[in-house]
């Protein structure tokens, strides 16, 4: 299918390469680059970007991404994959107060050859990033760290603002978008979440999570994920359209147009979400700093 209008975004080249150097230098990763995000242009222009940490090679192969993939079907220890970089969270931290952000968004592959998932270097990245910038707000992206409560506690007792773990389609597509996910582990985690596990995160962190649009959900489906949401304690929600990254990657089914958009935001508000994001470019990290102050 032919890309329509709505989705197609200019991409200011200087300053997308100026920021790429800043985060090579410092050995850093972001989820914009490795998932050819097509807002890259305009929120690296700000700068924003959302931190990609554990390196980039996922140990899971959804069929919506385009990060490079090494399946792990053995148990922790089993994919040959490097263990995670001890220094990154002090260089995250250095590139975010370089970039002069207030706001840091960390996300990472899937590390199911870790014991924990990669839950501990998670931790370390937040405590770094509140050492090294005095009243930074921290957001964390996971992946759900094999359904472990304690690997999410971990995370949480390191006190970040906002927990986001995204569902990102409905139940009935998983064994094609998300082969090794699970529909209802991923809801148990956010409500876990929103319970407040963990010393540091105590009640009421803002719980998020977000969705594609486009893979062939119906729109039955899509009410119904977000009333799931919804129950398990989500307060913030991302809706975009999911757009192919790759030839390898899934075909888009269907381009939603904007107004869809418009009425799912509006369903999703009378349901008692607090914070909205709907159209067509939506990310799940886009202009999170401005979501977040909505809640």
């Amino acid at each position: 299918m032919r890309l329509p209008d709505w989705v197609k975004t200019a991409y200011p080249s200087s300053s997308v390469l100026e920021l790429k150097k800043l985060l090579r230098k410092d050995g850093l990763h972001t989820v914009c680059e490795e998932a050819r995000c097509p807002n890259m242009g305009r929120c690296f222009s700000r700068p924003s970007a959302a931190f990609m940490i554990m390196g980039a090679v996922c140990t899971r192969n959804c069929g919506f991404c385009s990060v490079e993939s090494r399946l792990d079907e053995s148990g922790p220890g089993s994919s040959g994959l490097d263990g995670p970089n001890p220094d990154e969270p002090l260089r995250l931290a250095a590139a975010a107060r370089a970039m002069g952000l207030r706001y840091v968004v960390i996300t990472s592959v899937t590390r199911d050859d870790l014991a924990d998932g990669g839950a501990g270097h998670f931790a370390n990245c937040i405590k770094a990033l509140k050492s090294e910038i005095p009243g930074v707000k921290v957001e964390v992206l996971t992946p759900d760290f094999g359904g472990s409560r304690s690997a999410l506690e971990a995370v949480l007792a390191a006190g970040p603002d906002v927990f986001n773990h995204n569902v990102e389609t409905v139940p009935r597509l998983y064994q094609v978008v998300r082969p090794q996910a699970d529909y209802e582990r991923s809801l148990r985690m956010l409500e876990w979440a929103s319970e407040g596990l963990g010393p540091a995160s105590g009640p009421g962190i803002p719980v998020k999570s977000g969705l594609m649009l486009g893979l062939g959900e119906t729109a039955e489906e899509v009410m119904e994920v977000m009333e799931d949401l919804r129950a398990s304690g989500c307060l913030m929600l991302t809706i975009g359209q999911y757009l192919r990254p790759s030839r390898k990657s899934l075909p888009v089914f269907e381009y939603i147009r904007p107004e869809r958009f418009d009425e799912l935001r509006v369903a999703a508000l009378s349901m008692g979400f607090k914070s909205v994001a709907s159209g067509p470019l939506v990310r799940s990290s886009m202009n999170a700093e401005e979501y977040y102050r909505h809640v």
